[in-house]
């Protein structure tokens, strides 16, 4: 059985929402949306005078449950995975989203409604953004080379401690702007994380995967990956030859017709 109900929400917050049922209205909150999709939203809000993210979960559906338990996949049921994973990596020292509020409500799996609010960051960028004109204007060899160090520390940190991100890709790293020279990475978006009570091998292959793929086209030289490979946790061959196969075919499968078709869809709903 799932909890009937679970709420946390600082009282700024709830004098903020102008009183009455401090769930419902957060669940009808409207915001710059950031994320669109079946059963989800992420949007940026403006509350108690200052900025947050909020994720709302609708509810997944039967049939989402049923795909992912016939494919040996736990469920996301809602917006509690992403709170334990906050409090993870908090305990990690992996800085990530601070966590402001959360609730959760109803006892039917495929149906609960739930949130996360956290702070919004401020001044950060993406790897994916940092990266993108790195092929033809090449960054800095030494700010490039402690940022590789920096990310394979946060993955091997994750993974030594039975942690899986599961859309590991580079979009995924933020860099502090306000921090620099000096290099501070926050680990966002852990709505699908799993923790594991001992590190899992096909796990870690997969996190790597798409940290690998989503690197392939921003430059990288084979003198990078094996940086990142040295401040990894130490694999054997085997575990590489699975991240390579594996990134393989997601850069295929990203780069299909079909694939980028929805992408340009989801794109559309939010604007």
């Amino acid at each position: 059985m799932i909890c009937e109900k679970a709420l946390v929400v600082p009282d700024a917050i709830k004098r903020s929402l102008g009183g009455g049922d401090t769930f419902d209205a957060l669940m009808r909150l409207q915001g710059k949306a950031f994320r669109d999709v079946k059963g989800r939203k992420t949007i940026q809000v403006q509350l108690a005078g200052n900025s947050y993210f909020l994720k709302q979960h609708f509810g997944v559906g039967w049939g989402e449950i049923f795909k992912n338990l016939l494919s040996f996949k736990k469920p996301i049921l809602g917006a509690l995975t992403e709170v334990q994973a906050i409090e993870k990596l908090d305990t990690l020292g992996i800085a990530t989203t601070p966590l402001v509020a959360y609730g959760q409500r109803g006892s039917n799996p495929a149906h609960l409604q739930s949130f996360v609010l956290t702070r919004d960051l401020g001044d950060i960028t993406s790897l994916e953004d940092l990266c993108a004109g790195w092929k033809v204007t090449p960054p800095d060899a030494g700010f490039k080379r402690r940022l590789i160090m920096q990310v394979a520390a946060i993955a091997k940190q994750l993974h030594e401690n039975g942690v899986n991100h599961r859309d590991f890709y580079i979009c995924h790293f933020c860099l502090d702007n306000t921090a620099l020279p000096a290099i501070r990475l926050y680990l966002i978006d852990l709505h699908r994380v799993l923790i594991h009570a001992v590190p899992s091998f096909s796990a870690n292959v997969k996190d790597i995967a798409a940290l690998y793929f989503s690197s392939m086209d921003i430059g990288l030289t084979p003198r990078d990956y094996l940086r990142f490979k040295r401040h990894y946790r130490k694999q054997d061959a085997s575990f590489w030859q699975q991240v390579e196969t594996r990134a393989q075919k997601l850069y295929a499968k990203f780069n299909s017709a079909k694939f980028q078709d929805r992408l340009a869809k989801e794109k559309s709903l939010i604007r």
